[in-house]
């Protein structure tokens, strides 16, 4: 199955709420500059929407 969007965290997790390290967590990411690539569904979405500000997002 191909992703369709490619996110790089190029922001820090210090000083963001549970709710948003939980969201980097799931989407895989942990320090800055890591990436990975997932499906364009709606639960990524939903985790993408709570760290926007934290995540560059490529489709």
């Amino acid at each position: 199955m191909m992703a369709d969007l490619r996110v790089t965290q190029v922001r820090s997790a210090n000083g963001a709420n549970p709710k948003q390290r939980a969201a980097l967590r799931s989407l895989g990411l942990g320090p800055i500059g890591s990436a990975c690539e997932r499906p364009d569904e709606p639960t990524v979405r939903g985790a993408l929407r709570v760290v926007e500000h934290l995540v560059r997002i490529e489709r």
